[in-house]
């Protein structure tokens, strides 16, 4: 098996490349190196390109004769995509069809697409399953929920089978720090986190008048490593079944900021400072995930999500990063 996969320089990406070297699936990633990083492609073939430039992937996927794709290739952060919409509907929407178009016209039948807790907007309840309501409240979340129903109208018209994953926070770095989260700039909770543990200057917590526990924000935290598990075990779920199904990857658990910041000092013994700060624009209260679907159908375990052991690899990565 030959499977392109898209953005697989960036971070969720790097590992699941990884992931599907080591269980003997042949890889070419194609990254723009925007967000990502060539020394994170550990394996496999690496083409330095745009997933949404018609004549180079073309190229690439009559050269490769691809079995599948697995599409990370995406602009990510929630307050860029508020300031900054025209940016993600062009690379998350317009580059997306692009990709599709010339999946259906090179024969490519399979499509693993990385999706965002953030098609479900504010919770209505939780943990919130794949039935919730999808109900963006920022254009990063409305694109992804785009890419979506983009699938499901290809299936329908040109018969490709496509498994959507519903990430809610991705986090955790590999065992061995050879592999690790590298945003520039960072804007995720647990990477933030530790930069202020190590170099002792605040980090600010946006929002403390939110309706919960402590009136900072609750997020679900799962492991890249399990991440990855899941994107293997859902290709080969379509490909076997060939079918197409969307997932929720969580931890069935939810942890507030202020709380994380707790267990991050427990787990290192170092202090994190911090400052309280006002809440940012499209912030939802709540994400936690109810996992149960992955569960049942993927036979997905995430044996790596509990908090010390994703906050212990975190630390370790970024007291070894290699990039």
């Amino acid at each position: 098996m030959k499977v392109l996969i898209t953005g697989g320089a960036g971070y969720i990406g790097s590992h699941t490349n990884r992931l599907l070297n080591e269980n003997n699936i042949e890889t070419v990633v194609i990254d723009d190196l925007s967000d990502g990083h060539p020394e994170s492609v550990i394996c496999g073939k690496f083409v330095k390109g745009d997933f949404g430039d018609r004549e180079t992937v073309d190229k690439l996927m009559k050269e490769e004769h691809f079995d599948a794709v697995i599409h990370f290739a995406a602009f990510a952060s929630v307050p860029d995509s508020v300031t900054r919409p025209s940016r993600y509907y062009k690379n998350n929407v317009t580059n997306m069809q692009t990709l599709l178009d010339l999946c259906v016209e090179n024969g490519i039948k399979y499509f693993v697409f990385s999706s965002s807790a953030a098609t479900f907007g504010a919770p209505q309840y939780t943990p919130m399953d794949e039935g919730h309501p999808q109900e963006p409240i920022n254009p990063y979340g409305m694109t992804k929920l785009i890419g979506e129903k983009l699938l499901s109208d290809y299936e329908r018209a040109y018969g490709i089978k496509y498994c959507a994953f519903r990430y809610f926070c991705a986090a955790g770095d590999s065992k061995d720090s050879l592999i690790g989260e590298a945003h520039n700039p960072e804007t995720h909770l647990i990477p933030v986190m530790i930069k202020a543990a190590i170099s002792q200057k605040p980090f600010k917590v946006f929002g403390t008048d939110y309706d919960t526990r402590d009136g900072s924000c609750i997020r679900d935290f799962i492991h890249v490593l399990d991440l990855a598990e899941a994107h293997l075990l859902g290709l080969k779920y379509i490909m076997e079944n060939n079918v197409s199904n969307a997932f929720n990857l969580g931890s069935n658990t939810g942890f507030t900021v202020l709380e994380m910041i707790k267990a991050l000092e427990k787990v290192t013994g170092k202090q994190v400072p911090y400052i309280l700060a006002e809440r940012r624009e499209g912030d939802p209260a709540s994400l936690v995930a109810s996992n149960n679907k992955a569960k049942d159908i993927l036979k997905w375990d995430p044996v790596h999500s509990g908090i010390e052991e994703i906050l212990l690899d975190a630390w370790n990565w970024e007291n070894n990063r290699k990039y």
